[in-house]
Parts: C-alpha cells; structure tokens; sequence
C-alpha cells in the first residue's frame, strides 16, 4: 500500500446484534469520517479496506456499519483494530493549521533548549488536548495549547514550548 494512513481511533467493541463497531476516537470533534467513504482497519500487522456505509455519535464514542458487516460475529473480529484513512482524503488546512498526527514523534526542546522528548501520542480529554511527551526516564503531558506550545518546527521536526512553573514536575 503506497498511500500513507491516518490513525483516526480504535474499535473496542460491537454495538448491538446488526454488526455496528464502536470507535474510540483519539480527536473526538473528528470530522474525517463520512458515509460512502473508504477506511481500512488494521489489527495484527494486517491492514484491509471497508467501505463506510454509516457513521454516527454515540455517548462519546462513534460508531461505524461497514458493508459487507452486517451481525455481530461478523464484527466482533475487528474489535481491536486501528481505523485509519488515507492522508489524500483529509481536509486541507488553512495557513498555521495542522493535524496533531502530523507532529508524532517530534522532539519537544523546552525555551531553556532542554530536550524533554518526544511527541509519542495525542490524549484527547473533555478539559482540551494534551500532547504525551516521552523522554529517557519520565512521561510528559503538555496541553496543546498557544499559551505553552511557543513554536512547531515542521522542518527541524520540532516542538518548543515554554511550560508555566511545576508543570514538568507533574
């Protein structure tokens, strides 16, 4: 497969007996995902496409119907695989915008050049988006915001922030 892929979240259960998967979305204002759509789902280093037929919000968590899953046993083999989609498909951004995976794997250098890690995920909560920074002996979770995210260096592949006192001692 040539096209590289998105990670848009994680199925971690059926809904229902009708074959509906329930997504654990890693952005839950995700508007990526659409009716008629091609994802793939991936799960033991194994990677297939699906066709989206449906998909719709459901106490924080989306749920999908894929064609061709239409029961329960047939859905239930997927609970745990990786939704993703092409990178093509994705929306484009407007000047300074940029989509949070485009920045894992990041080294995060504080104002003071002390290099903290690196960017291994984005958690998405309800109090706002926090960046998991992993360094050599600690984990790091830094909140996307300007406030402390100074600078984002595509070309160096970088990320400084300038954390507010104690922040770094969590």
């Amino acid at each position: 497969m040539s096209e590289r892929l998105v990670p848009l979240g994680e199925i971690v259960s059926t809904h229902g007996i009708d074959g509906w998967l329930k997504l654990k979305v890693y952005n839950p204002q995700t508007t990526a995902l659409s009716a008629n759509q091609d994802i793939f789902l991936e799960k033991g280093g194994i990677c297939s496409p699906h066709r989206l037929e449906e998909a719709k919000f459901h106490r924080r968590q989306l749920l999908l119907r894929l064609r061709g899953i239409d029961g329960i046993n047939e859905a239930e083999p997927w609970v745990g695989s990786v939704v993703s989609i092409a990178e093509e498909t994705l929306q484009p951004l407007g000047p300074g915008e940029y989509y949070h995976y485009q920045v894992i794997g990041f080294d995060v250098i504080d104002t003071q050049g002390n290099w903290l890690g690196v960017v291994t995920r984005l958690w998405s909560n309800p109090g706002g988006d926090l960046y998991v920074v992993t360094g050599e002996h600690k984990e790091h979770l830094i909140p996307a915001v300007k406030e402390i995210v100074e600078k984002i260096d595509f070309a160096g592949g970088k990320m400084i922030i300038n954390p507010p006192p104690g922040l770094l001692e969590l």
